[in-house]
Protein backbone atom coordinates (compact mmCIF):
# COMPACT_ATOMS: atom_id res chain seq x y z
CA UNK A 1 0.00 0.00 0.00
CA UNK A 2 2.89 2.10 0.85
CA UNK A 3 4.73 1.42 -2.08
CA UNK A 4 1.43 2.00 -4.15
CA UNK A 5 0.53 5.73 -2.81
CA UNK A 6 4.53 6.70 -3.39
CA UNK A 7 4.51 5.58 -6.73
CA UNK A 8 1.12 7.46 -7.35
CA UNK A 9 2.45 10.62 -5.92
CA UNK A 10 5.58 9.99 -8.55
CA UNK A 11 3.41 9.51 -11.03
CA UNK A 12 0.90 12.22 -10.64
CA UNK A 13 4.22 14.65 -10.05
CA UNK A 14 5.36 13.76 -13.12
CA UNK A 15 2.35 14.74 -15.19
CA UNK A 16 0.92 17.78 -12.88
CA UNK A 17 3.84 19.46 -12.88
CA UNK A 18 3.09 20.75 -16.55
CA UNK A 19 0.05 22.60 -15.00
CA UNK A 20 2.14 24.34 -12.14
CA UNK A 21 3.21 27.61 -14.45
CA UNK A 22 -0.47 28.23 -15.10
CA UNK A 23 -2.05 27.73 -12.18
CA UNK A 24 0.57 30.27 -11.04
CA UNK A 25 -0.79 32.85 -13.60
CA UNK A 26 -4.15 32.28 -12.88
CA UNK A 27 -3.96 32.12 -8.72
CA UNK A 28 -2.40 35.36 -9.65
CA UNK A 29 -5.31 37.30 -10.79
CA UNK A 30 -7.71 36.30 -8.36
CA UNK A 31 -6.42 38.50 -5.26
CA UNK A 32 -9.40 40.43 -6.11
CA UNK A 33 -11.90 39.03 -7.99
CA UNK A 34 -12.59 35.95 -5.29
CA UNK A 35 -12.68 33.18 -8.23
CA UNK A 36 -10.26 30.98 -6.48
CA UNK A 37 -12.62 27.93 -5.90
CA UNK A 38 -13.04 28.31 -9.48
CA UNK A 39 -9.42 27.12 -10.56
CA UNK A 40 -9.17 24.52 -7.51
CA UNK A 41 -13.06 22.67 -9.11
CA UNK A 42 -11.51 23.27 -13.05
CA UNK A 43 -8.50 21.97 -12.12
CA UNK A 44 -9.85 18.73 -9.92
CA UNK A 45 -13.00 18.32 -12.91
CA UNK A 46 -9.82 17.78 -15.23
CA UNK A 47 -8.01 15.37 -13.50
CA UNK A 48 -11.22 13.60 -12.69
CA UNK A 49 -12.06 13.45 -16.54
CA UNK A 50 -8.53 12.08 -17.71
CA UNK A 51 -8.03 9.71 -14.56
CA UNK A 52 -11.59 8.14 -15.39
CA UNK A 53 -11.01 8.04 -19.48
CA UNK A 54 -7.89 6.06 -18.05
CA UNK A 55 -8.94 3.93 -16.41
CA UNK A 56 -11.85 3.34 -18.74
CA UNK A 57 -9.50 2.08 -21.15
CA UNK A 58 -6.95 0.39 -18.78
CA UNK A 59 -9.80 -1.98 -17.79
CA UNK A 60 -10.87 -2.94 -21.34
CA UNK A 61 -14.00 -1.06 -20.83
CA UNK A 62 -13.19 1.32 -23.49
CA UNK A 63 -11.57 -0.11 -26.95
CA UNK A 64 -10.39 3.30 -28.67
CA UNK A 65 -9.07 6.41 -27.95
CA UNK A 66 -9.77 9.16 -29.80
CA UNK A 67 -7.13 9.58 -32.50
CA UNK A 68 -4.40 11.88 -30.45
CA UNK A 69 -4.52 15.00 -33.41
CA UNK A 70 -8.23 15.54 -32.17
CA UNK A 71 -7.27 15.77 -28.87
CA UNK A 72 -4.76 18.72 -30.12
CA UNK A 73 -7.42 20.31 -31.22
CA UNK A 74 -8.20 21.38 -27.54
CA UNK A 75 -4.91 22.99 -27.91
CA UNK A 76 -7.49 25.49 -29.77
CA UNK A 77 -8.43 27.02 -26.70
CA UNK A 78 -5.30 28.38 -24.90
CA UNK A 79 -4.44 29.55 -28.51
CA UNK A 80 -7.71 31.41 -28.84
CA UNK A 81 -7.59 33.00 -24.85
CA UNK A 82 -3.63 33.87 -25.60
CA UNK A 83 -4.46 35.78 -28.47
CA UNK A 84 -7.90 37.47 -27.25
CA UNK A 85 -5.63 38.77 -23.97
CA UNK A 86 -2.88 39.70 -26.29
CA UNK A 87 -5.54 41.65 -28.08
CA UNK A 88 -7.88 42.59 -25.85
CA UNK A 89 -5.69 43.10 -22.53
CA UNK A 90 -4.89 46.42 -23.51
CA UNK A 91 -8.24 47.58 -23.80
CA UNK A 92 -8.65 48.23 -20.27
CA UNK A 93 -6.82 49.22 -17.82
CA UNK A 94 -9.06 47.35 -15.09
CA UNK A 95 -6.64 45.01 -12.78
CA UNK A 96 -8.62 42.15 -13.06
CA UNK A 97 -9.29 42.23 -17.13
CA UNK A 98 -7.19 38.89 -17.92
CA UNK A 99 -9.20 37.05 -15.38
CA UNK A 100 -12.76 38.50 -16.61
CA UNK A 101 -11.68 37.71 -20.11
CA UNK A 102 -10.51 33.76 -19.53
CA UNK A 103 -13.85 34.05 -17.75
CA UNK A 104 -16.05 35.75 -20.43
CA UNK A 105 -17.92 34.95 -23.48
CA UNK A 106 -18.84 31.55 -24.61
CA UNK A 107 -16.67 30.01 -21.47
CA UNK A 108 -18.39 32.54 -18.83
CA UNK A 109 -17.13 30.31 -15.97
CA UNK A 110 -13.17 30.36 -15.55
CA UNK A 111 -13.77 26.46 -13.74
CA UNK A 112 -14.71 25.64 -17.42
CA UNK A 113 -12.29 27.19 -18.94
CA UNK A 114 -9.82 25.96 -16.61
CA UNK A 115 -10.93 22.30 -17.10
CA UNK A 116 -10.84 22.74 -21.06
CA UNK A 117 -7.12 24.01 -20.25
CA UNK A 118 -6.24 20.15 -18.47
CA UNK A 119 -7.95 18.46 -20.39
CA UNK A 120 -5.71 20.50 -23.61
CA UNK A 121 -2.76 19.26 -22.13
CA UNK A 122 -3.63 15.99 -20.69
CA UNK A 123 -2.00 13.66 -24.31
CA UNK A 124 0.71 12.75 -21.62
CA UNK A 125 -1.35 12.15 -19.16
CA UNK A 126 -2.75 9.36 -21.19
CA UNK A 127 0.48 8.09 -22.46
CA UNK A 128 1.50 7.77 -18.77
CA UNK A 129 -1.88 6.73 -16.68
CA UNK A 130 -3.34 4.08 -19.12
CA UNK A 131 0.02 1.91 -18.68
CA UNK A 132 0.13 2.79 -15.15
CA UNK A 133 -3.48 1.58 -14.36
CA UNK A 134 -3.09 -1.35 -16.36
CA UNK A 135 0.04 -2.56 -13.93
CA UNK A 136 -2.86 -2.27 -10.57
CA UNK A 137 -5.37 -4.46 -9.15
CA UNK A 138 -8.54 -2.92 -8.06
CA UNK A 139 -7.14 -2.04 -4.05
CA UNK A 140 -4.11 -0.46 -5.96
CA UNK A 141 -6.39 1.51 -8.33
CA UNK A 142 -8.59 3.00 -5.26
CA UNK A 143 -5.06 3.79 -3.66
CA UNK A 144 -3.84 5.65 -6.63
CA UNK A 145 -7.00 7.71 -7.15
CA UNK A 146 -7.00 8.62 -3.71
CA UNK A 147 -3.36 9.67 -4.04
CA UNK A 148 -3.71 11.78 -7.47
CA UNK A 149 -7.03 13.59 -5.41
CA UNK A 150 -4.43 14.54 -2.51
CA UNK A 151 -1.79 15.38 -5.03
CA UNK A 152 -4.43 18.04 -7.16
CA UNK A 153 -4.95 19.68 -3.88
CA UNK A 154 -1.37 19.82 -3.30
CA UNK A 155 -0.46 21.27 -6.58
CA UNK A 156 -3.00 23.75 -6.35
CA UNK A 157 -1.66 24.83 -3.26
CA UNK A 158 1.23 25.35 -4.07
CA UNK A 159 0.69 27.17 -7.16
CA UNK A 160 -0.88 29.89 -5.25
CA UNK A 161 1.32 29.87 -2.27
CA UNK A 162 3.78 30.80 -5.06
CA UNK A 163 1.68 33.03 -6.88
CA UNK A 164 0.92 34.75 -3.43
CA UNK A 165 5.25 35.37 -3.31
CA UNK A 166 5.93 39.20 -3.67
CA UNK A 167 8.84 39.25 -6.08
CA UNK A 168 6.53 36.39 -8.22
CA UNK A 169 3.22 38.55 -8.13
CA UNK A 170 5.20 41.83 -8.78
CA UNK A 171 6.72 40.10 -11.70
CA UNK A 172 3.55 39.00 -13.09
CA UNK A 173 2.00 42.35 -12.58
CA UNK A 174 4.80 44.17 -14.35
CA UNK A 175 4.25 41.94 -17.49
CA UNK A 176 1.61 40.05 -17.56
CA UNK A 177 0.07 41.94 -20.60
CA UNK A 178 3.03 39.86 -22.01
CA UNK A 179 3.88 36.90 -20.24
CA UNK A 180 -0.14 35.68 -20.01
CA UNK A 181 -0.79 35.81 -23.72
CA UNK A 182 2.57 34.25 -24.69
CA UNK A 183 2.12 31.46 -22.28
CA UNK A 184 -0.71 30.48 -23.46
CA UNK A 185 -0.24 30.96 -27.03
CA UNK A 186 2.65 28.88 -26.76
CA UNK A 187 0.75 26.21 -24.66
CA UNK A 188 -1.81 25.69 -27.53
CA UNK A 189 0.85 25.81 -30.15
CA UNK A 190 2.67 23.12 -28.58
CA UNK A 191 -0.55 21.72 -27.88
CA UNK A 192 -1.09 21.31 -31.59
CA UNK A 193 2.25 20.02 -32.49
CA UNK A 194 2.59 17.60 -29.57
CA UNK A 195 -0.22 16.15 -30.77
CA UNK A 196 0.55 15.73 -33.96
CA UNK A 197 -2.56 18.29 -35.24
CA UNK A 198 -0.92 20.23 -37.61
CA UNK A 199 0.36 17.32 -39.60
CA UNK A 200 -2.90 15.92 -39.77
CA UNK A 201 -4.96 19.23 -40.01
CA UNK A 202 -2.04 19.69 -43.28
CA UNK A 203 -2.92 16.32 -44.52
CA UNK A 204 -6.11 16.90 -44.83
CA UNK A 205 -6.17 20.32 -46.67
CA UNK A 206 -3.43 18.94 -48.85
Amino acid sequence: MIVTAFTAAAVYVATGIDYLVILILLFSQIEKSNQIKHIWVGQYIGTVIIIGASLLVALGVANFIPQQWMIGLLGLLPLYLGIKIWIKGEEDEDEDNILSLFSSGRFNQLFITVTFIVLASSADDFSIYIPYFTTLNMMEIVIAIIVFMIMVGVLCLISYRLASLNFVSDKIEKYERWIVPIVFIGLGIYILFENGTFNALFSFLF
